[in-house]
Parts: structure tokens; sequence; C-alpha cells
């Protein structure tokens, strides 16, 4: 893993630790409960509000601001990238899918088979729930990497490996499977389980858009994680 390059604890923005800075992007841990880009209800609560607010040092009137390369949904802690500019926010969004991206989930059950890969057509209906579909024409071809590391008599601990980034897709398809993500209120069937959504993206991997390094930041297991998992 690459060394970071961290700024002082005091300027870090509350609650949004940095794990990397350079003139070019900005790639933090996102805590779960926090929006990653503001809505027609919260505009100040979000990733990309403080990181706002962080490079321009307070100053309303800075013309510096950080640009949303890809999102993780409110309940979903984990790595996050953003850019310094549009020029950097384009180039890494052209190459995103040669990002490489891993999750940690725990989910509801024992999954019979302990590796494998989930692949269907998703889309969106008008309440915003995503599902599978058998018509390719509608949906989008979604693929879902994972392997199970742990068990416990009624959960799983699966890491998984994010082959294609659509919405919700890591919890509609273990969902869809039989084994919701603990805590996931929109597509858990069960009473909740957990009181936050038990998915962490864990790690990021690209190519950095001007010095063409090898970028990698893995956060490991978080602490919460693992407390969660025993719990259950």
């Amino acid at each position: 893993m690459i060394k970071t390059d961290r700024p002082p604890k005091k300027r870090q923005p509350r609650g949004l630790p940095i794990l990397h800075e350079d003139k070019d992007i900005i790639v933090v841990v996102k805590p779960a409960g926090l929006l990653t880009i503001g809505t027609d209800r919260e505009k100040s609560r979000t990733a990309h509000y403080l990181l706002n607010d962080y490079v321009r040092k307070g100053n309303p009137k800075s013309r510096n601001r950080v640009y949303v390369v890809h999102r993780l949904d409110k309940d979903t802690s984990g790595v996050l990238v953003f850019a310094k500019s549009e020029q950097t926010k384009k180039i890494l969004q052209e190459n995103w899918e040669n990002t490489e991206k891993h999750y940690l989930a725990i989910v509801h059950g024992r999954l019979t088979d302990k590796e494998g890969t989930i692949s269907s057509y998703l889309v969106e209906n008008k309440a915003q729930r995503v599902y599978s579909t058998s018509d390719a024409t509608k949906g989008k071809l979604s693929h879902t990497a994972y392997k199970v590391s742990e068990e416990s008599k009624r959960f799983s601990l699966v890491d998984i490996h994010l082959l294609t980034g659509r919405k919700h897709q890591i919890r509609v398809h273990f969902a869809e499977k039989g084994h919701p993500v603990a805590g996931d209120r929109k597509y858990e069937n069960k009473a909740s389980s957990s009181k936050r959504l038990a998915l962490h993206a864990r790690s990021i991997s690209f190519i950095h858009p001007f010095t063409h390094k090898l970028m990698t930041f893995d956060t490991g297991m978080p602490d919460d994680f693992i407390r969660l998992f025993r719990q259950l």
C-alpha cells in the first residue's frame, strides 16, 4: 500500500478522516450515515460540503472546490475519492471501469457457495428501488464477486470485489440471493438486525490521472465492523 500524505489533524474536516491529499485528489473515509452529496432536504451535512469547506479553509469567497468522482450510499461507510478539478474528475470517471473496488459485508445466513459471482441485469423503479430483471434491454448487466471469510450461526462476513458499480448493487444481489445485508432497511425483509447497514467500502485502487502511479487505499476491517459481527 502506498504511503499516504495526511494533513495535520487540526486541519481535517470533523468526522471525515483524510487518507491522502495532493494537488489533484482527496481520498477520505466516509462514515455511515453521511451523504456523499447534497439532496433537496440536506445541503450541508455531506462529505462534499465538508470537503469544500476544508479546501476553502473557511473562506466562502475562495474558488477552491472538490468534485464528486463516485458515490457511496448514505448508510455505507468507506473509501471515497474526490477530485480537485473538473479535468481530474473527467479523467478518473473515464477510467472508472478499471478501478478496483473491494467491500466488506455482514449478510444474513450461511451461503451455500462460499465463493462465486452474482450476475444480473439491474433496473430501478419509480420508487427508487433496484431489482433484477431478465430483460437485458431494461437493465444494466452487473457482476458482484464474493468470498465468505467468516461465519457464525446466523450471519456471514463476506469479502466482495465489485466488478461493476451500479446503484445498490451489492445490497440487491445478496438480498435476492436470500442473504440480505444486515441492517438494510430497504431490502431486508426480516426485522432489522443492526442499527447500521453492515456494508463498508474497504479499499480502492486506481491510476493517478497525472502521476500515472498506482494508488491503493485499504482501510482494513473497521473496529465497529468487528464488534458488530461478534454481537450478531
